[in-house]
This record gives C-alpha cells, structure tokens and sequence, in this order.
C-alpha cells in the first residue's frame, strides 16, 4: 500500500500521480479526509487514557491519605471515563480499518520514470531482438495446438475432459519439453538466485501481501473450507517469506527463484484468445524474486530482465522488450518491462515475462523491514518480481518456430542436456 504520509504532506503529488494511472483511481481528498478522522479519533483515545491514568494516580493519593470519600467521588469519575474511552476506542478502530480497506484497494504509485499513457497502445517498445525480423517458412506458420496433434504432444480434449477448459494436458515429449524449460531456467539462475519450493497453497494474508487481494479474488481460486488460495504466481509466497520480519541491510539484496504451477481465472475464459495455450488457467511458470533496498532496487530489475531476455535468445525466438505507461501497470507495480515473444504459427506477440519493481507497497502491507547500517530504526525494503519464464506460451513459440518442413520440431541447443531428444517427430 501507499504510504499514508505522502496524502498528508503532499496531496496534489499523490492526486497527479494517481491520474496518470487513469481517471477515478483515487479520490485522494476523501482518503486525506479519512486520514484526519483516523488522526483526530485516536488523539481522543490517548487523551481519554491519560485522564483515566491521572485519575487512577490520584485516587490511590487520596486512599493514602485517608480521603476515602474524595477516592471514590474519583473512581466514578473513572468509570465515565473509561465508557467514554471504550467509545472512542472503537470509533477509532472502526476509522482505522476503514482506511485500511481504502488503502488496499489503491494501486501502486507509478514511477516518473513510467511512460505516460492509459492503455496498452501507449506502452513503449524498448528493444527488439533480433533487431531485423526473421524471415518464417510456411511449414512455422502452423498454430501450435495443430502441431501439438500431429505430433501428440498436446492434448487439449482430454485437459478439458478432466478440467474443463483451458486446462492443458502435455503428453510424452511436450510434457519433457515442459520439464526440460524449468530445469534450463532453474539452472541459469543458480549462480545468485536461491532456489526455493514453496506451498501451492497460501493463506489469505499472504494473498493480501502482494496486493492481489482484495482487489482481484474474482480472478484467483479460492478453497473454502480450508481458507486457502491457489497461487497465481509464485511472486505470492516468496513476498511473503520474511513478512513480519526484519531484515539486515549487509544482507540485501536476498534473490530467490521457483518453479510452480500457477492458477488464474483468465479473463479469456468469456471467449477471447482461447485457443491452445494463449490463456489457460493453469501453466508452470519460473519466477523470480528479490528483497533489496532502494539504491539497489534499480540494478537488480534491469538484472532479472537481462536474465528473462537471454533465455528468449538462447531459445532462438524473436522477441521485444516493452516499457509499460503508467495505465497499463499492474496493481503492486511502479514500473514494469514486458517481455513478448513472437509466435509465427499464431502470428502474434505472445507476453511471455513481466518485470515489475514494486517500491515498497509490497513490504508495506506484508510489513517487511530492514536494519539499516549506520542508522536508527527501520525502514522498509523493496521487493521486485519477474517470470523467467512463463512457460504455456514459451511452449507455443519454440514449437511453431523450430518447426521443420517434415513436420518435426527440433529443439534448440540450450535444452539438449535436459531432453532424451531434441527432435520431436510425428507419431508413426
């Protein structure tokens, strides 16, 4: 969440900035207003308990000097007091989650740095590489879900029939391709990135932590009768790991990586970009994550897009980088790059990675902290996020690029240590 402190001493920055995410974001004066309610109402509790502090000081005086009567003439004294301190009490607990909730359901801050703009028609691209656009054969301008029959590796019919759809079954070397990617991944990134394995499932404060809940719980899948959310990223439980904690700045930045399966309600789901694997609900993602302070903050995010790009080059696809404006960001991001690869057979950008910094509106609502050297008190880290890679569609734009005119996928060299074949051949 956004920190409070910025309303009160600059509203018109934090109005001007919540309108570049787009109109009706924020009614910044009504959340200064609320603020103030919140300010005022406690001040009235913590003077209500002073009084009640004093009195108690004073009848025990009193006892002690033997004026009984005056004791209890200020014990009922007291008492009001006290009822008029419980009443407060509340008003400002009912003041303070109110403005909690209002706090939660803001977005991020963008960066000034964040390209102005409302949409996705405004993003910027960055770079494109490589940097003059291959040229396709007919034989890679197949679509990936007829590819994946003819060589049966895909089996769409049978995912739905267990799941409904938009939930893929890989089968033989499509599921292998699917293992060898995360294993390439996990590899690449072992030279500073921690390796982790955490839940699938995760209580409903973790969810909160990273920002996608309250806001998005229509798009996440939630188990009642336990409480539990299915991950949409694995982003969730690695910003939750030191929630509560805090950190020391000699140790930053802590760089964690997982592989998981991933859950979201895509909106897809209403009919648009259903095919194969444009949406699904369910995909195996590589994600990788960072604790850092501010200073750092900006080093370590052109680190894990450098990371999420050479992957896509080691794979041999084309692909941009785009710079996200302001009204395309995510809800917990400040800025974000997006990385989309080009699948021939589709003959689309596929996003296939976003890199997101997301300030410290992360470490705010899970309460992360760090231990600065040389300095009292705490301050809030920075966490930052990033798919390296996302694999359903990575899977789409390998095959319907490395497709050969026998049918056949050959797959790039990066994975040969991972597969028992490179080359995928149609069933005989």
């Amino acid at each position: 969440m956004i920190d409070i402190r910025l309303v009160r001493e600059n509203p018109e920055a934090v109005r001007t900035a919540f309108e570049r995410r787009g109109p009706n974001v924020c009614d910044v004066d009504a959340l200064a207003e609320l603020d103030r309610t919140v300010r005022r109402l406690t001040a009235r509790r913590d003077e209500l308990r002073a009084q009640m502090k004093a009195l108690s000081l004073e009848v025990a005086s009193r006892r002690r000097e033997g004026d009984i009567q005056g004791a209890e003439e200020l014990v009922e004294r007291s008492r009001e007091k006290g009822n008029e301190e419980r009443e407060a009490t509340a008003a400002a607990r009912r003041a303070e989650e109110e403005l909690r909730q209002m706090l939660l359901l803001l977005p991020n801050l963008p960066s000034p740095d964040c390209p102005d703009g409302l949409s996705s028609e405004d993003n910027v691209v960055v770079r494109v590489w490589p940097p003059e656009a291959p040229t396709y054969a007919e034989w890679q301008r197949v679509p990936h879900w007829d590819i994946g029959v003819q060589l049966g590796i895909l089996d769409l019919e049978r995912g739905a029939k267990l799941s409904g759809s938009m939930f893929p079954l890989y089968r033989g070397a499509g599921a292998a391709l699917l293992r060898a990617l995360t294993a390439f991944a996990l590899d690449r990134h072992a030279d500073v990135f921690e390796e982790i394995r955490p839940p699938t499932l995760v209580k409903t404060e973790t969810m909160v932590s990273t920002g996608h809940l309250p806001k998005f719980a229509e798009e996440a899948y939630h188990i009642e009768r336990d409480d539990l959310w299915a991950i949409p990223t694995a982003e969730v439980p690695l910003t939750s790991m030191a929630r509560g904690e805090i950190l020391q700045e000699e140790d930053l930045p802590i760089r964690l990586t997982a592989s998981t399966a991933c859950f979201r309600r895509e909106a897809g789901a209403a009919g648009r970009d259903t095919r194969g694997l444009l949406r699904v609900h369910e995909f195996d993602k590589v994600e990788l994550f960072a604790y850092t302070t501010p200073e750092q903050a900006g080093e370590v995010h052109e680190d894990m897009v450098r990371r999420a790009e050479a992957i896509l080059a080691d794979l041999g696809l084309y692909y941009r980088v785009v710079d996200l404006c302001a009204g395309d960001l995510g809800a917990s991001a400040a800025r974000t790059f997006d990385l989309e690869a080009y699948a021939p057979g589709c003959d689309r950008w596929l996003e296939v990675s976003s890199v997101s910094w997301c300030s410290d509106y992360q470490a705010r609502r899970a309460n992360i902290r760090y231990r600065q050297k040389g300095q009292k008190g705490t301050a809030f880290v920075h966490t930052l996020n990033g798919s390296a890679l996302a694999w359903a569609r990575i899977w789409a734009a390998v095959v319907e690029t490395h497709r050969q005119p026998d049918g056949s996928v050959i797959l790039p060299e990066c994975l040969e240590p991972y597969m028992r074949d490179r080359t995928i051949r149609p069933p005989r």
